[in-house]
């Protein structure tokens, strides 16, 4: 039945820890535009954590067996939407990421996508549990993962292609890969790393733009590169003047990196140089504690997981969150390569926050069926 469940099993501290990310969001955001609520970045951030919490509850109480079952639709859909950005996308900044659709409006399919073939791949290694470390399988899986993450990287949108690779492989790794894959896939890429890095110097990746290898470039050999650091170098002077307590939220003072319009992308992909400047120290560390605490709880229910599917789906999760703050945290702080990731349930924008709201709404479901009720 739709709601035979235990609701004692419902992990509300995992709802509490998302709700007060989206706060600290929704607080910065609001600095960011100057201090106003009637700022449109602040109003569509409202409605898209409101929605998110309604949309993550209702899936919370949908059996996600019964979900799965649609596994096949979902990547098909996921597939169609990322071919239509190419076809018919909106254009920003050079990159085509954006479609327009009926009713919902401006949507990026690629965050969407994420959660897609999480779904999917839970079902694809439920059902070749048993077979896989066998080739033909690896090769199927490989071959459905590489279709949407070459559209992707044609858009182009190398940083969550990247991302959307690392929770694939924490996926695969959960499902039960043998480490002799592992150890000859890695004794592979290694090599193959320091090929990229010589023939990326002479702009020889038929893949990668000019301006992205630039910035990975510039992270290599900073000093020759400096203009293209700017960006990283105002950020990480603006966490470091936040000190302990920072400078409050929506402060005039003159001194603000923030104020003095140094930092662009202040709501989205620069957003934690923000929490550290007018939040401090302490405001950063709760933020990633906040993080560490969604992610220990995804990893604790897919443990507790009564199968392989929902095991697959945490996990997923917890990748996907914990590689994707990890890495907008290391570009705010310039120990990554700038790239345009938001940083999740806290960057505006309403895509990247619902996608993220239905992965949380699927794993909620997984504790609910948990196989261990005494935790």
């Amino acid at each position: 039945m739709l709601f035979d469940y235990k609701l004692r099993n419902f992990n509300i501290r995992l709802l509490i820890y998302v709700l007060a990310l989206c706060v600290i969001g929704l607080l910065v955001i609001r600095s960011a535009a100057a201090g106003s609520m009637e700022d449109s970045r602040v109003i569509r951030q409202m409605v898209g954590i409101g929605a998110g919490t309604v949309v993550a509850l209702a899936l919370s109480l949908i059996d996600y067996h019964r979900i799965l079952n649609f596994s096949v639709v979902i990547y098909l859909v996921c597939v169609g939407l990322l071919a239509w950005v190419l076809i018919n996308g909106v254009v920003r900044g050079g990159a085509t990421r954006w479609v327009v659709l009926p009713v919902i409006g401006q949507l990026q399919p690629s965050e969407f996508t994420k959660i897609g073939l999480i779904i999917f791949f839970a079902w694809f290694f439920d059902k070749y549990q048993e077979q896989i470390n066998k080739l033909p399988v690896l090769g199927m899986a490989a071959v459905l993962f590489g279709i949407p993450i070459l559209l992707i990287l044609a858009e182009p949108n190398l940083s969550t292609s990247l991302i959307t690779i690392m929770v694939f492989a924490a996926m695969i790794f959960a499902a039960g890969l043998s480490y002799k894959w592992i150890f000859g896939v890695l004794a592979v890429l290694t090599p193959l790393a320091g090929i990229f890095i010589y023939l990326l110097q002479y702009e020889m990746i038929p893949f990668l733009r000019g301006y992205q290898a630039q910035r990975i470039l510039s992270f290599i050999n900073p000093g020759q590169y400096q203009d293209a650091n700017r960006q990283q170098d105002n950020s990480v002077m603006a966490i470091g003047s936040g000190q302990l307590w920072g400078k409050g939220l929506n402060n005039t003072t003159i001194a603000s990196v923030k104020n003095g319009n140094f930092l662009s992308e202040e709501s989205t992909d620069f957003i934690f140089a923000i929490i550290g400047e007018e939040l401090g120290f302490v405001g950063s560390m709760i933020t990633i504690g906040l993080f560490l605490l969604i992610i220990y709880e995804c990893l604790w229910m897919a443990r507790q997981a009564k199968d392989l599917s929902g095991k697959i789906i945490c996990t997923g999760m917890a990748a996907l969150i914990g590689f994707q703050s990890f890495s907008n945290i290391a570009v705010a702080t310039k120990l990554f390569p700038n790239t345009g990731l938001p940083l999740p349930f806290v960057s505006y924008g309403v895509s990247s926050l619902l996608s993220m709201f239905v992965g949380i709404g699927l794993v909620l479901n997984v504790g609910l069926q948990r196989k261990n009720t005494h935790n």
